[in-house]
């Protein structure tokens, strides 16, 4: 994972997201899951600013780690894959639509993890931070408040 740039910020925020189907149906066989893949990708295409790492599934559910600038919350990122990727399966395997009458396919919540140094590592990097960024002593050029200068 890298740094990404932006006009005013850099960051590099990875997620692990996992959505479910609605009621745990096992509906994501096979072939279902190759056309879901696919739709995934069309979505990334529609935002050239995300980033795929990877991408698994089970019967029941989705596993993505991926990247967005921090400009998008969780919520809307995850939002616009579940209604894509549903819409477009729906269109695809029209036995889904009698499955679920007529709703949605995937469950109302998710997962969100974000991935990257761990706690301890990070914990270390902001307890050493006077060690390994001195920056520029300015107190030369200001005058104490006591000094009539």
């Amino acid at each position: 994972m890298r740094i990404r740039h932006l006009n005013h910020s850099v960051y590099q925020v990875s997620y692990h997201l996992v959505w479910g189907t609605k009621y745990r149906r096992k509906i994501i066989k096979h072939y279902v899951r190759a056309e879901l893949i696919k739709s995934i990708y069309k979505a990334l295409k529609r935002h050239p600013d995300w980033y795929l790492y990877k991408i698994n599934t089970g019967d029941e559910h989705v596993h993505l780690l991926l990247e967005f600038p921090p400009s998008y919350s969780v919520a809307t990122v995850v939002q616009d894959l579940k209604s894509n990727t549903s819409s477009d399966l729906r269109k695809k395997f029209k036995y889904i639509n009698k499955i679920y009458n007529h709703s949605g396919i995937w469950s109302v919540g998710y997962f969100v993890s974000t991935v990257g140094l761990n706690e301890d590592a990070i914990k270390r990097y902001i307890e050493l931070q006077n060690n390994y960024d001195r920056g520029v002593d300015v107190s030369d050029e200001i005058s104490s408040p006591n000094s009539h200068e």
